[in-house]
Parts: structure tokens; C-alpha cells; sequence
């Protein structure tokens, strides 16, 4: 990496008269700023052609970067902003004074009142018991969040608080009062035109996004509410938060224990985790779409829930088949809460499909921000080092790739500046050292401290995944042909059809979990498949190439189709090869020799490298583990294995907590791990076709053909 500093004496300094040409990075491409956050064409037709972003103001709120002079009559970023903080500051949602005698009056208590409901006087205290039980749950629901703690604003803006009854079981009396009143509330705030702010979104931390099952509780109150008739319909806003450094969070379990725990820490550990170490946040707002239109194209649709991980991919890991089944995946992991219990099956289903349509939407919203960008550079391109000169580069290149894939940047300014302040933000994670060449090497530290770049490097997997996805499927059916340490060269003569790169491509999302994915449930795997194939294409990574003895592909004048298909739907996957005389699988691909690709390459198949290896080293896990035991107590078990794994090999990047939970979720999935019932809760046991070592090793080898570098 060049010559040794001359001392030992470890340096921050940027370097004096640093010669680079200053460069400025604006967040768009052109004149205009990317429009993100679309909602779905396929569910909301309609929502998509008549809610623009120039129509959310309308709704009562509106997004800070769009803000201009025309908003507030005053020029300049600053007053802009603080005009729209005095803003917040004069809102006061003031308390209706009959508020709990109007949730005493709904259908939901009254049924409970009058017996008619599980739970009611018949089966549990008086009507006068009951009146005081709900006046009390409707204090819980619109109590206090402690406001001296929370830097004046939070205290005008309000807050619902589910209790903690509602997480009872369905025959409990308290746990059906307690949903009771929390529905009746729910309808009482959206018929009166109030916004209800929903965390969907889990703690920060995770690889990838993961659904909160209080969140989904939620969202399914406001499901519940239009479906009675409360509310004629809702506009559903996706909001995505990119953050420069998320707030600290120590993981003592997999999951918040109740859903005001989201609300509390979200505000606590923002304005206290930002205010000392110069991070900002920024909140996007998605294209709004319409809960009626959804829910009448979702109904519409057939609503099913495929075949499960274990029918789909088993056969193939054990190496029996060859052939994948045409179905899609099932795969539903967020567990039932109390009130997200209480809907029909139908509607729970409809709830899990929204929310993903949802969190998809703010993902997509959401801001790059600078350290995601340096922390990928540094974790996946250059984890040996680099000097700052090339770091400038590959900071201006990253950025650009992140706005031609249609994502925004969180960030402005001169280059130099943008790269400084990455470097300050992530300096626990980062040696500078100051060369005599007036240059600086850059080093991330070993040890525990890459988890903090493998935490900010994930918010840019959404950007690549789909050619992430593409490149380690690439790697998988070049990994049996040419050693992986094989020259590029050498790997860019293979010819690699479209057959077996669908095939590769659809063997890795069946194996990923949806809640990294987040492939919308109207879309066909299938058809991710070729958007992944096209994507590879569009970067430059694959190049078209003719195999011996077929007609060249650009000569389409003589292509000869079936007489009975001239034309097919583009989700229509039924066809057969006798369909086409000449189809379009037989087309065959090279790697490209541009002198580009091989560090790209690299750098996408390890954005889910951390993921994949966690997954490989819990099949290794299996002969060592002791089961049975608790869910809980097996993924702990596994986590102090990559813990141990990675002081081996520093590998630090593997060790989340939650790729451990995704590793035990998706082996249950696959029946690698089979749950049994008993008297003090159920636990895991090993698979008998998982016993021997033959079949762990064919599951680990399944795995590591998709990791590279």
C-alpha cells in the first residue's frame, strides 16, 4: 500500500496543499431531483396517476427539502427550515374533552358491555367495573412520553400507546377490553382527519429491513377501521429516515418488547445520539396511494400463499433435483401479535402484504446517506486499504452509480469536504495515516469496530441488490468451472446461458430471507429474475454472446414463433420450450473484459457476503450445536459461534445478532430445523435428514457457492 509513515504516531490531519481537483456533488442528476418512493402500478393504478409529491401539502404535511420561497416568503436553506420548525412548535393537538365517552360509545365496547362479546359482563366484571377499566386504558392509550426528556416538540405533536393488555390472548377478558378500546380510539383519530404515524420498521441494526409485528398491529387497526366503515379510505404516506449515524442500540433480545418502546427511543436516541457527533437525519415522504384502491385490486387477485421454503429448494440442496418448482416462496416471519390476532386470516394476509408494500416504498425514498457511502467503500472495496486520493474517486463513482439507480443522496457540498466528514463520523472504525508522499492511507481498524461499518454500509444494499443478487449468482456457476482466485480473463471465457443464470438467480432469492428482498407481493420472482439479468446487462457487467451454431441475436427477421402464441404476458411463465421454435433461453453471456468490471464485480458480491457467510457458518454450526433448545437459546448459541468464528479470520462483519435470527428462521423454513411443541414452550430439534454430516456439508457448500471474496 506504499511506503511506512515515519513514525509510529497515528494521525487525523488532512494533508496541507493536498493536491486534487475540488469537485462538487450535487444530489441529482441533471436538473432534477430523482422522484423516489413510487407507489405500486400494478395495486394503485390510480394512486400512482393522481398523488404526485406536488399533491402531499394538500394532505396537510409537506416534505422540507421541497420547501421554497414560494412556502414561506423568505429566501435561504436555514430560514426555510427554521420557519417550518416555528411551524411544528405553534401546532398543538389539543385533547377532546368527551374523548374516552366517545370510545365508550363505539360498537366495539358496547358489544363487550352488552354481551354480545367474548369478555363481556356475562363472562367477567360488571358494566360499572367495566366503564372504569375503559376510562383508564384510554389514559394509557394518550399517556405521556415523558416531555422534559424530548428537546420541546414531541409534546405538540401527540401519540397513541398501545397497552400492554392488548399483547393478552384472545379468551383473556382484559386482552379483548383492552383492543377494544385501543379499535374505538384508532376509529375516533382517522374519522376526525387525524394523522396516525406507524413504525414498521424494527430497531436499527438489522442487515436488512424487518418487519415490526406491532407495527403490522397497527397497520391492521387502520385495515379494521375501513373495513367496519368507519373511515371511507386512508392515504397510506410510506416515510423513509436516513440517518449519517443511526442512534446506539444494545441488543438484549431480537425484538422491542412493546410497540411504545418504538416511539420513545426512536425520539430519545435520535436528538441525543445526533446532537454530540455533528450526524443529521433526513425524512423523505413516498408517493401516497389510496388503502381502498389497494384493497380492492389485492381482493381482486388470487391470494396464494405458495409453497413453502422446505417444498421449494430441499431437494435441490441435497442435490436430487435439478429442476426447480414454478411457484413462488412462502415465507411469512413476523409473529401474530394480540390485536393483529383478532382479524379473519384473510385480513392478516392482506395486512402482511401491505406492510411490505409499504416498507418497500420507504426504503425507496429513503436518503443515501455520506457514511453509507464510505463505509461500503471501506468495508467492500477496499477492507486492506486505501490512499485518500483513490478514496475521492471512489466516492464521487459510488455516489453517481447510487443516482443513476434512481435513489437519492442525503448529502451536497465540495468533494473533499463530503469525504472529511464521512472519515469524522466513522473515525472509531478508521486509522488515517499521514505518508511522506503528502498522500493519507486510510485503514479500517480490525476487530469488533467493522461491525459499525457493516451496520452503515447496509443502508446501500437496497441501491445494488438486484445486481448484487445477479453477481453472486454469476459466482455460483462459475464456481464449479474456474478456481475462485482464478484471473478475470480466464473466468470471462466462459459462456453462461440465460437457463442457468435464472436458475442460479432464482436458487439465491428462494434461499434469502423476503425481509432483506422485500419483493413486493405482486411481483413474480420470476420476473425479478430477468430484471436481474437486465440490470447485469445495463452496468456493463455481462455482455451478449452468440454460441456456436445459433442465430445471431440481433438478426430478428427471421424469428419464427409458435402459430398459437404471437403474444404472451410478460407474468405469464407457463410456456413450454415448444412454445418458441427458437426461444429466447438458448442466449448465451460473457463476463465483460472492461477494465472496470472485476473490482465492481467484487464490490457486489460483497454487499451480501456478511449475510451469506453467517448462513454458511450456521449450517457448519449444526454438528456443534446443542439442541434441543429454545429458538431464543439456539440463535444465541449460534451467535457466540460467529463471534468465535470471526476472532479467528476478523470477519466481524458476520456477527449481528439478527443474522444469526435470519440464519435460525430461514434453516426452519428449509426443515433443517424442525419445532416440536411442549408442555413449557416448543423448541428446535435437528432434521433426521440433517443428522448426518454428508447433508451438512451439502447444505453449507449450497450456500458458500454464492460468496466471493
Amino acid at each position: 500500500m506504499g511506503s511506512k509513515p515515519q513514525s509510529n504516531k497515528e494521525t487525523s490531519m488532512w494533508p496541507k496543499g493536498f493536491g486534487v481537483k475540488l469537485e462538487t456533488i450535487t444530489p441529482f442528476l441533471g436538473k432534477y431531483r430523482p422522484f423516489v418512493g413510487r407507489c405500486c402500478q400494478t395495486c394503485t393504478p390510480k394512486s400512482w396517476e393522481s398523488l404526485f409529491h406536488k399533491n402531499i401539502a394538500a394532505l396537510g404535511f409537506h416534505n422540507v427539502i421541497l420547501v421554497t420561497e414560494e412556502n414561506t416568503r423568505y429566501r435561504g436553506w436555514l430560514v426555510r427550515r427554521l420557519c417550518y420548525f416555528l411551524c411544528a412548535m405553534d401546532w398543538k393537538i389539543a385533547p377532546t374533552p368527551d374523548a374516552w365517552e366517545t370510545v365508550l360509545g363505539s360498537k366495539w365496547i358496547q358489544e363487550i358491555l352488552s354481551g354480545r362479546a367474548p369478555g363481556g359482563p356475562g363472562e367477567g366484571p360488571k358494566p360499572s367495573s367495566l366503564r372504569r377499566d375503559v376510562q383508564h386504558m384510554s389514559g394509557q392509550i394518550q399517556a405521556s412520553i415523558y416531555p422534559f426528556l424530548l428537546r420541546a416538540l414531541l409534546r405538540h405533536l401527540g401519540g397513541l400507546f398501545m397497552p400492554p393488555e392488548a399483547n393478552l390472548f384472545l379468551d383473556n377478558p382484559k386482552g379483548i377490553l383492552s383492543r377494544a378500546v385501543l379499535s374505538a380510539a384508532v376509529e375516533q383519530l382517522l374519522a376526525s382527519k387525524q394523522p396516525l404515524l406507524i413504525f414498521l420498521e424494527d430497531r436499527p441494526g438489522a442487515v436488512g429491513p424487518r418487519l415490526s409485528s406491532h407495527g403490522q398491529a397497527w397497520l391492521g387497526l387502520v385495515l379494521q377501521a375501513f373495513r367496519e366503515g368507519a373511515i371511507p379510505d386512508a392515504a397510506l404516506v410510506p416515510v423513509g429516515i436516513g440517518y449519517d449515524l443511526a442512534p446506539d442500540v444494545q441488543h438484549t433480545g431480537l425484538r422491542a418488547s412493546s410497540s411504545s418502546l418504538g416511539l420513545w427511543w426512536g425520539a430519545l436516541a435520535v436528538f441525543r445520539g445526533l446532537r454530540g457527533r455533528r450526524g443529521c437525519a433526513r425524512i423523505d415522504f413516498a408517493q401516497p396511494f389510496s388503502l381502498q384502491e389497494y384493497s380492492i385490486n389485492t381482493w381482486s387477485r388470487g391470494r396464494s400463499r405458495g409453497q413453502s421454503l422446505e417444498q421449494l429448494l430441499l431437494q435441490t440442496v441435497l442435490g436430487h433435483w435439478s429442476v426447480l418448482p414454478d411457484c413462488e416462496k412462502q415465507q411469512e416471519w413476523t409473529p401474530m401479535s394480540g390485536p393483529l390476532m383478532a382479524l379473519e386470516e384473510e385480513d392478516q394476509l392482506l395486512v402482511s402484504r401491505l406492510s411490505r408494500h409499504v416498507l418497500s416504498a420507504s426504503i425507496a425514498c429513503s436518503a443515501v446517506m455520506a457514511t453509507a457511502v464510505m463505509a461500503a467503500l471501506l468495508l467492500h472495496r477496499h477492507r486492506e486499504g486505501v490512499f485518500l486520493s483513490r478514496l475521492l474517486e471512489n466516492f464521487s463513482w459510488l455516489t453517481e452509480e447510487t443516482l443513476l439507480r434512481g435513489f437519492d443522496v442525503g448529502f451536497s457540498g465540495q468533494l473533499q469536504d463530503l469525504v472529511m466528514h464521512g472519515l469524522c463520523l466513522l473515525h472509531s472504525s478508521l486509522s488515517l495515516w499521514l505518508l511522506p508522499q503528502g498522500d493519507v492511507l486510510v485503514l479500517p481498524r480490525t476487530g469488533p469496530t467493522l461491525t459499525q461499518l457493516a451496520h452503515h454500509s447496509a443502508a446501500l444494499l437496497p441501491v445494488f441488490l438486484c445486481e448484487a443478487v445477479g453477481a453472486c449468482a454469476v459466482r455460483a456457476l462459475l464456481a464449479g468451472r474456474v478456481p475462485p482466485e482464478g484471473p478475470w480473463e480466464l473466468q470471462g471465457v466462459e459462456l453462461l446461458s440465460q437457463r442457468e443464470l435464472h436458475r442460479q438467480t432464482l436458487l439465491l432469492l428462494h434461499l434469502l430471507p423476503q425481509d432483506l428482498l422485500l419483493l413486493q407481493p405482486c411481483q413474480s420472482s420470476y420476473f425479478y429474475c430477468q430484471e436481474v439479468l437486465d440490470r447485469l446487462i445495463q452496468c456493463g457487467l455481462l455482455v451478449a454472446e452468440e454460441a456456436p451454431g445459433t442465430r445471431l441475436t440481433c438478426d430478428t427477421g427471421n424469428w419464427r414463433f409458435g402459430e398459437k402464441m404471437l403474444w404472451r404476458s410478460m407474468e405469464d411463465f407457463s410456456d413450454s420450450d415448444s412454445d418458441y421454435e427458437d426461444g429466447t433461453d438458448s442466449r448465451c453471456f460473457k463476463l465483460s473484459q472492461q477494465l472496470r468490471c472485476p473490482d465492481f464485480f467484487l464490490f457486489l458480491c460483497r454487499l451480501l457476503s456478511p449475510l451469506l457467510t453467517a448462513f454458511a457458518r450456521a449450517a457448519a454450526f449444526l454438528h456443534q450445536g446443542k439442541l434441543p433448545d429454545t429458538e431464543l437459546g439456539y440463535t444465541q448459541q449460534l451467535h457466540q459461534f460467529l463471534l468465535k468464528k470471526a476472532q479467528e479470520d476478523g470477519s466481524f462483519e458476520s456477527t449481528d445478532l439478527s443474522q444469526a435470527h435470519s440464519a435460525v428462521m430461514t434453516f426452519k423454513d428449509l426443515g433443517v430445523l424442525k419445532e416440536q411443541p411442549g408442555s413449557t414452550g416448543s423448541t428446535l430439534h435437528l432434521s433426521p435428514t440433517f443428522t448426518t454430516q454428508e447433508n451438512q456439508e451439502k447444505l453449507e457448500n449450497f450456500i458458500r457457492q454464492f460468496i466471493c471474496g
